[in-house]
């Protein structure tokens, strides 16, 4: 703990970049008599380094590219592998683990010891790995890396320990999983197929026991060819050939015969009896042409060959298999065939492999399926087999995150308590119906809700415009609510100019959401530069939505001139940048529309979010709007701020006007720190305004009513809001006649940038094709890091950053401001608006009482201040004008501003005033008329010691700093990274204090104390592969955060030491001692006429003594990390205990085996010697003394 008792008065000269006007020194402003002083902070800090550590939680959503899948029957838990190496284990709801390989090498595939708390998985590198999963977080054991060959497929009989590996070259090993070390016994290739074969068999595709004769191993081989081996002979017993590919192979459960699946899509039923040729051959899906012919249909992938105790027809499962002229234009297919009944599902996505569910684990008794789990590359479903419209089962899981592409994410912690069950209420009637009845099948593990567990609510953006709220409590997700912002617009029709291309494309994209989890107020920033605004109402509602509509295009004549304008700013009169009327040439009124057309009829509203209002910006010259880059909602002030790279617009949503719209250079009103030199306007283009219109031109009266400050300031205040540039509209209700905005359109722009989901990123940097991003150092260290291109556009000198996982391009999608400093201005850079935040201030060094106000930050680091005038009595505020306008005030950062947040003089954070939530269509009370309820928290009543006054926090992507208000002083300042930006940040709460949380473009998480901005976290936890992640990553209070881990999974950390050492309280236990079930008894005569399965011994066949050891050089044993040597430290409690003890046991049990081996040998040879002393002894009885 530390205690600040003085702190520097003014700037801080302790590292660069502290440097800033004049204006933001405290000797610039005189204090006022109540306001404090430096020296009168005194912050007790209770945080420090102990208190955080970085640990990932748990991740959300469907495994991205999934590869194979694996069933425990008797424990009944679920494992998926991926194409990046990892591995998802599914049970009951809240039962969710994922684990990675540290190779990052493909999962090929999955094989659980059944019951035995383990998992065995074979990965593209051609290794072998032994998954404890007897411990909350599974953990390698052993790993096995083959050297000369491929591993194409494994089989693990029940209750063995012994593991057939077949390989690329066709030869088949044994691994004995206990000691995960290669048994001498090998069947090669060339000894499984005739002498007389010339040709190689192919890689082995199937291994399987015979049901009947566990000594018998069936082994399939790619080209055609199946061999039955008799393990005990070693030699084989029959030989099958057939024309075409083998791809699976599956047993009847008597053992008697079994059934192939093939590459021309023809099903091969066999019989051990005659294995000359199959005694059936059917194509499910080929029919027989005219001509004689048989259509040409698709490989089956693979075929399950199940009995039932209910029927004696069998299920026989399998996908693929379409003729090739009907899968043209049909989806992929799992088809059921029980009987004569033929049942095909389509599927939205390509099968990657399924499994049929049975109640029994041994092969040899009557399978009776109960269910079928389809894994599809991007979905995950179970099929219901006992009823006979198999519907499908509601899955517990969430896994349709990526059911839209997600774009942005928001985290939401300690929200109030009933916010969640009204959600769910609300969403409960958005659910689908149809599904089956039955329990959700995996249902293992066992979960309870954790002692530490508190309301948390993850918001979702999608390209589809789509938002979806999840209840994200106790580490589990669980979807509550959706929402469709598209709704609130009227659908583009085909192949009407432009609107053909809307249809292609994703023009309601959700770009950035802002909730009030208190007032339920939730705003949406969409792609098409739309803002809508949505208020909760339990009840349905039938209203008309309100639409404004902004020209807040801005095409400044003055750039920044990269000379003195750092260390010197030059505060020179602005340059007057009227608008252009609306009437003048350039300003067409086909020109003057929005991207969208919002319903001008009444809607219905069902119960939930209910549009309010949308505020949409217009395109200008033929050119669409910029994309909105900043935005905030104050239900308390009713005022909504959004902006771009042209300037801001500020909302009085209870009056449905516009207050505010101006161009970025005229916020500085007379404290512009740049010298701006002038340039030529783009050719064929009137000169436009640096501040905006609106498309309605009802100026004298609206601008009376409206009050919007205007370009003449004098001491940066607004002394004029009638006399000129911003016009204000009426509310645009009626809608407008489509043809001309869909005809107008610039040479080669296109309307929308398709939307960029957050999951599969080409996002660019810079805010427009205006911009110039960033400076040399940062464009080098980004293609060092990530490969990106460079490339400029014509006379706009653009520099684009993009990341891509997929052929097309996206222009400009989702893109952000990242000028770095002051001097790394590029020659054609405008100054984008990229943050906002309204709170209780002061808008000036003079003022004695807080005030409403507007913080904006911007893309240069200047951080501006506009006070606010609200009428307090709720009728006046209805009905008077509010008046704001720009202070003057200028603060300076270096690179683009992030994060703002505010601090009591105690140190405590203080929360943005709200309006509590009322519903605005419930029942009216006459005797007790509705009134607003608004909560203040005001620095003067938060803390009393300091009378009036509180710290700003301000954070950029270069550097912090804690400003004292009302004088501005700057107490601290904290140069956060030099190398590379800040792509996050946020003031969260931590073990009840506060802190700064950072996440940075070079992969660094940093938490910085506050007010003293001391650095007490930096740990390089994740680089930055893809912008995916700088779209979704953010901080939450509690110690959390979250980004999207891939296109289809969200991925939960904490950076907090508390949470990580409860977290294994948290999570679910995978593994619950169960009783493995008997096998049947089937009973005297079937097992008297070879009914029943032999059994035999596979240590006398496998073991050292017999097949003695493999080559050293074929493959090598690799101990895990969950080691005895090492279980100290990765495992710590009862479950590491129990895992201690339970591979202690296992490595005495060995060493127990080989004594016995070695007693064993011993005994043989004591027994060899006394039958060889006892012959001697007899061939030398009778003989006489002179014989010898």
């Amino acid at each position: 703990m530390k205690k600040f008792r003085k702190v520097l008065d003014g700037l801080s000269s302790s590292s660069p970049g502290g440097v800033a006007s004049p204006s933001c020194g405290s000797a610039a402003g005189t204090p006022t008599a109540h306001a404090p002083t430096p020296q009168d902070i005194h912050v007790q800090e209770t945080l420090v380094s102990e208190n955080f550590h970085i640990c990932k939680t748990v991740r959300h959503g469907f495994p991205y590219q999934p590869t194979c899948l694996a069933f425990d029957p008797v424990q009944k838990i679920l494992a998926i592998g991926s194409r990046t190496g990892g591995i998802r284990i599914l049970g009951r709801p809240g039962v969710d683990c994922y684990s990675q390989h540290e190779s990052g090498a493909a999962v090929l595939q999955l094989q659980f010891l059944i019951n035995e708390g383990a998992l065995v998985t074979a990965c593209a590198d051609d290794t072998l790995h032994l998954w404890n999963l007897r411990q909350r977080r599974p953990a390698i054991l052993h790993s096995l890396k083959f050297n000369r060959e491929r591993i194409t497929f494994c089989h693990l009989p029940f209750q063995s320990k012994w593991l057939y590996v077949g390989t690329e070259r066709g030869n088949t090993h044994i691994v004995n999983i206990e000691s995960f070390v290669l048994s001498g016994y090998v069947i090669m290739w060339n000894k499984a197929i005739e002498l007389a074969t010339k040709a190689h068999p192919g890689p082995v595709v199937h291994l399987s026991d015979s049901p009947k004769d566990e000594g018998k191993l069936l082994i399939g081989f790619e080209s055609g060819t199946v061999v039955q081996w008799d393990l005990r002979a070693k030699k084989v017993d029959f030989r099958i050939y057939y024309d075409e590919a083998i791809h699976s192979v599956s047993w009847h459960h008597e053992g008697k015969q079994f059934m192939c699946s093939h590459s021309d899509g023809s099903l091969t039923m066999w019989n051990l009896r005659n294995t000359a040729r199959p005694i059936q051959i059917t194509y499910p899906h080929g029919k027989i042409l005219k001509d004689g012919r048989k259509e040409s249909c698709k490989p089956i992938l693979k075929v399950e060959y199940k009995t039932s105790r209910n029927s004696s027809e069998p299920y026989v499962i399998f996908s693929g298999g379409l003729s090739y002229d009907k899968s043209g234009g049909r989806r992929p297919t799992l088809t059921i065939m029980h009987g004569k009944a033929i049942t095909v599902l389509e599927m939205d996505h390509p099968i990657v492999e399924f499994l049929v569910l049975c109640d029994t684990p041994y092969s040899n008794e009557v399978q009776d399926p109960y269910a079928v789990v389809v894994l599809l590359e991007k979905d995950f479903i179970v099929v219901d087999l006992t009823q006979s419209n198999f519907p499908i089962f509601e899955n517990p899981y969430p896994m349709d995150i990526h059911e839209s592409p997600v774009t942005c994410t928001a985290y939401f912690a300690e929200c109030p308590p009933d916010i969640i069950p009204i959600l769910y209420s609300i969403g409960a009637k958005q659910k689908k119906t149809g599904y089956s009845h039955k329990e959700w099948p995996v249902s293992g593990g066992t979960w309870t809700l954790g002692s530490q567990t508190y309301p948390e609510i993850i918001v979702t953006g999608h390209a589809d415009g789509t938002v979806k709220f999840w209840d994200a409590s106790a580490i589990t997700l669980q979807m509550l609510y959706k929402l469709k912002t598209s709704k609130v617009f009227e659908k583009p029709k085909v192949g009407e100019g432009r609107a053909g291309e809307l249809v292609e494309e994703d023009p309601y994209a959700v770009q950035m959401v802002s909730w009030c989890p208190h007032s339920r107020l939730f705003c949406v920033v969409g792609i098409s530069a739309h803002v809508i605004l949505y208020r909760f109402s339990k009840h349905d509602a039938n209203t008309q939505i309100v639409s404004l509509e902004v020209r807040l295009q801005f095409d400044s004549e003055d750039v920044i001139s990269p000379s003195e304008a750092e260390n010197n700013p030059c505060f020179s009169d602005p340059s007057s940048h009227s608008p252009q009327p609306p009437g003048s040439p350039g300003s067409g009124t086909q020109d003057s529309l929005p991207c969208l057309k919002v319903k001008n009829r009444p809607v219905r509203m069902p119960p939930g979010y209910q549009a309010e209002l949308v505020v949409q910006l217009q395109w200008v010259d033929g050119e669409p709007p910029q994309q909105i880059t900043s935005l905030d909602i104050n239900s308390a002030y009713g005022l909504l701020a959004f902006g771009n790279c042209n300037g801001l617009t500020v909302v009085d949503f209870l009056q449905k006007t516009i207050l505010m719209c101006m161009g970025t250079l005229d916020l500085y009103g007379a404290a512009d720190p740049y010298q701006r030199l002038t340039r030529s306007p783009r050719k064929n283009r009137q000169s436009t305004s640096g501040l905006t219109e609106l498309s309605d031109n009802q100026v004298s009266m609206d601008m009376e009513r409206s009050k919007s400050p205007t370009s003449d300031h004098v001491n940066g205040h607004c002394t004029s809001p009638t006399s000129q540039p911003c016009s204000v509209g009426k509310p645009r209700i009626t809608g407008v006649p489509e043809g001309p905005r869909l005809t107008r359109r610039g040479p080669g722009r296109p309307p929308f940038r398709k939307a960029q989901s957050a999951a599969c990123m080409e996002i660019s940097l810079p805010v427009s094709s205006h911009t110039e991003g960033g400076y040399a150092s940062r464009r080098a260290m980004l293609q060092q890091l990530h490969g990106v291109s460079m490339y400029s556009h014509d006379e706009h000198h653009t520099t684009s950053y993009n990341w891509s996982e997929r052929a097309e391009s996206r222009e400009n999608s989702f893109s952000r401001s990242r000028s770095s400093s002051v001097s790394s201005i590029d020659r054609d850079t405008k100054e984008s608006v990229t943050t906002l935040q309204f709170g209780e201030s002061y808008g000036r060094k003079g003022d004695a009482l807080p005030t409403a106000c507007l913080w904006v930050g911007t893309s240069l680091g200047v951080v501006l201040l506009l006070p606010i005038s609200i009428p307090t009595e709720e009728e006046e505020r209805m009905e008077e004008p509010i008046t704001m306008g720009p202070s003057g005030t200028v603060l300076m950062l270096k690179g683009s501003v992030l994060r703002f947040a505010f601090l009591d003089c105690g140190g405590a954070l203080i929360q943005s005033p709200y309006e509590v939530w009322r519903d605005p269509n419930g029942p009216e009370d006459p005797d007790r008329p509705r009134r607003r309820k608004l909560v203040n928290f005001s620095p003067s009543s938060s803390q009393e010691a300091c009378s009036d006054g509180h710290l700003a926090v301000v954070c950029s992507e270069k550097q912090a700093k804690v400003i004292l208000m009302p004088t501005q002083a700057v107490l601290f300042t904290h140069n956060i990274t030099e190398s590379s930006f800040l792509l996050r940040a946020d003031v969260v709460s931590v073990c009840n204090s506060v802190c700064l949380a950072c996440f940075c473009a070079n992969g660094h998480i940093m938490t910085l104390s506050l007010p003293s901005l001391r650095p007490l976290m930096d740990i390089n936890y994740l680089p930055l592969t893809d912008l995916r992640i700088a779209r979704t990553f953010v901080f939450t209070n509690g110690g959390q955060a979250l980004y999207l881990s891939s296109p289809t999974e969200i991925q939960r950390l904490t950076y907090s030491q508390e949470m990580t050492d409860n977290l294994q309280d948290m999570l679910g236990e995978l593994f619950t001692p169960i009783e493995t079930p008997e096998a049947q008894n089937k009973g005297f005569l079937k097992g008297f006429f070879g009914g029943n399965a032999q059994t035999f011994d596979r240590e006398e066949l496998f073991g050292e003594a017999a097949a003695g050891k493999a080559s050293r050089s074929l493959a090598q044993h690799i101990p895990g990390p969950m080691g005895l040597e090492n279980m100290k430290t990765a495992a710590g409690g009862v479950v590491g205990d129990l895992a201690r003890a339970r591979i202690a046991l296992d490595q005495r049990g060995e060493r127990l085996g080989e004594l016995e081996e070695r007693t064993a040998l011993m005994m043989n040879s004591a027994e060899t010697f006394s039958t060889h002393a006892h012959q001697v002894m007899l061939k030398q009885k009778d003989k006489k003394w002179y014989q010898l």
